[in-house]
């Protein structure tokens, strides 16, 4: 049975000087062992951010991508900038550790660290995906559910952390149970004043009339990396996409739909609060095969 491998990073403290190419970028730990302390703000309060990548093959998928979002979530924080080589290092370490499967995942985590150090925590682990073949050829089912928020809440409420990969991610697991509640897989979040955001852990697109449509990332919702790979299929394959204010109405109008993410890819969406939705089930194997096919 094949392990989760764990590599903590060796931090500098936020004063420290640049990181020494020549040093260790990270230690391997056995993940069943105590690595973190309990007082750790990451823990404590959640403060701090990650990101989840794909791994076909032994190969991360998106890796800078990543790796950018990564420092802009950090940058959010106001945590110490993340250092790409370092990190890129230890996750291509933990990748070439795992037992060879098809499909796994690595996931970067870095937090404020101990409350009084002044030194950030971060470490990777990497572990076999689960099977979302379910999901992707069979559909998942939806409901909507009122964020809370208005659409431009990111520019009116920055403090909010909209837009950033943070670790307080109890609201969306919140949504999550409460869509299960009503006999669904998952949830998409719409603003109080109408508009359609994200599902809890995945992008939303659309096909309006031949054309894919994702709503726009400046209105408090995370850019896509996995969404963004799917738009250069598009675009490849000769298709329009946009970014778009999406409402309820043109979302309830799309011709299909697609929960868009890490580790499990395109989802098609096969019912919306109950109510049954065509699926295009040759343009989702079309994107998944892109997907999955992915060397940058």
């Amino acid at each position: 049975m094949t392990e989760t491998v764990l590599a903590v990073l060796n931090q500098p403290s936020r004063d420290a000087a640049p990181h020494d190419p020549a040093a260790d970028a990270f230690t391997w730990a056995k993940p069943l062992e105590e690595h973190i302390q309990v007082q750790d703000l990451g823990i404590t309060r959640g403060d701090g951010v990650f990101e989840t990548i794909t791994v076909v093959d032994g190969h991360p998928q998106a890796l800078e991508p990543h790796l950018a979002r990564f420092g802009r979530s950090a940058s959010m924080l106001d945590l110490p900038e993340p250092d790409a080589d370092a990190w890129r290092q230890a996750i291509e370490a933990v990748c070439a550790r795992l037992d060879p499967v098809r499909e796994a995942f690595v996931k970067t985590v870095l937090t404020r660290g101990v409350e009084g150090t002044d030194r950030p925590t971060g470490w990777v682990y990497g572990a076999p995906s689960p099977d979302s073949t379910a999901a992707r050829t069979e559909g998942i089912s939806v409901v909507t559910l009122d964020r809370g928020y208005r659409h431009d809440v990111e520019r009116t409420s920055p403090w909010l952390l909209q837009g950033a990969k943070t670790l307080s991610y109890g609201v969306n697991m919140a949504a999550l149970r409460e869509a299960v509640r009503r006999g669904a897989d998952d949830a998409v979040f719409v603003s109080t004043d109408g508009y359609v955001l994200e599902g809890t852990r995945a992008n939303l697109i659309l096909s309006v009339g031949g054309r894919l449509v994702t709503p726009r990332t400046d209105i408090g919702i995370l850019a896509g990396t996995t969404q963004a790979d799917v738009f250069r299929f598009a675009e490849e394959a000769g298709i329009e996409t946009a970014y778009e204010l999406v409402t309820l109405d043109d979302f309830h109008a799309a011709d299909a739909a697609w929960l868009v993410s890490s580790v499990r890819q395109a989802a098609p969406i096969r019912s919306v609060n109950g109510t049954p939705w065509s699926v295009d089930a040759e343009l989702t194997t079309r994107i998944n095969d892109f997907l999955l096919a992915r060397e940058v």
